[in-house]
């Protein structure tokens, strides 16, 4: 058929692809989702009252400090240890070479309890510890129970194993980077401003997310009676035998805490991805926001 001179080309209406399953998949995980907190609500046994009544209790709070305290401290044994073995796992030397990767295959290849209950019983090898001239006299000795605490034994154990993780971390972060970049760079004397902002890109996210599994970890050292979160909830129940309710504030905190280094990590990334070609990650006010605003369908799109 013709069209004359001033026909105008027909609109084509753009119909929004019906997916009636989406809508039966969403309507399940409603009731699923509405029965769960029915059950949370009417269930006595999971005690709320016990949960708010000790969420704030000074000995929970002392655990929760010293829960933080115990991470903070590790993860800054990890990364300083664990930053000069990637140092010299990538060293052209055989023995500083061998040295790390020997320390990284030990700890990485032992599980993190059985490295905490090594520490507490150190004693049992090394009842004294000392200091002084190697294959020499000591200047600085004492007794391994009164040195190696039940503290210092967790920071040792978690802060040994973190760096053997974190070598590796740092040091994939580092061959991430363009070779040509790092032999220039060390040519200008300028690594620090332009192989350190690159490699932190690719360092960034898995050390939030081994903060987040430090704070986790660090429960296992209620097993040598570190007052830390989970301690102090088993001194609490151990007393009112009220276990369940204990243990659901003791998890409500954890999630908390991890809730707020979740989102702390999310700006540091934000912060090391400026300049490059992808954008960075949204915050989670940018999430919550996106996932509110209504999405437009044109209807209609003209033909050209």
């Amino acid at each position: 058929m013709e069209r004359g001179e001033g026909h105008h080309p027909e609109e084509i209406r753009a119909v929004p692809l019906r997916r009636p399953w989406r809508w039966v998949v969403t309507g399940c995980v409603l009731v699923l989702a509405a029965m769960l907190v029915r059950s949370l609500a009417t269930n006595s046994r999971f005690g709320w009252h016990y949960v708010g009544t000790y969420f704030f209790a000074p000995p929970v709070l002392h655990g929760v400090g010293l829960t933080l305290e115990l991470t903070a401290a590790s993860m800054a044994i990890g990364v300083v240890l664990g930053v000069t073995l990637a140092v010299m796992r990538l060293s052209p030397n055989p023995i500083l070479s061998g040295a790390s990767w020997l320390f990284i295959w030990f700890f990485r290849g032992t599980p993190v309890f059985v490295q905490i209950i090594f520490w507490y019983n150190i004693a049992a090898l090394y009842p004294q510890i000392g200091l002084g001239i190697p294959f020499g006299p000591q200047v600085v000795h004492g007794s391994a129970n009164t040195l190696v605490t039940s503290l210092v034994a967790a920071l040792l154990a978690l802060g040994l194993n973190e760096s053997a993780y974190y070598a590796e971390i740092v040091r994939a972060g580092i061959l991430a980077v363009d070779h040509g970049q790092i032999e220039a760079a060390q040519s200008l004397g300028m690594m620090r401003k332009v192989v350190l902002p690159q490699a932190m890109r690719v360092i960034v996210p898995p050390t939030g997310n081994e903060t987040i599994s430090m704070l986790k970890t660090t429960s296992l050292v209620a097993y040598i009676s570190v007052y830390e979160l989970l301690y102090a909830t088993q001194q609490i129940y151990a007393a009112n035998y009220e276990t369940i309710p204990l243990l659901i504030m003791a998890s409500l905190w954890y999630l908390v805490l991890t809730t707020v280094l979740t989102a702390g990590q999310y700006y540091v990334e934000r912060y090391y991805a400026r300049g490059t070609s992808y954008a960075p990650p949204p915050t989670p006010l940018q999430r919550l926001r996106r996932n509110l605003r209504p999405v437009r369908v044109p209807f209609s799109s003209p033909v050209r």
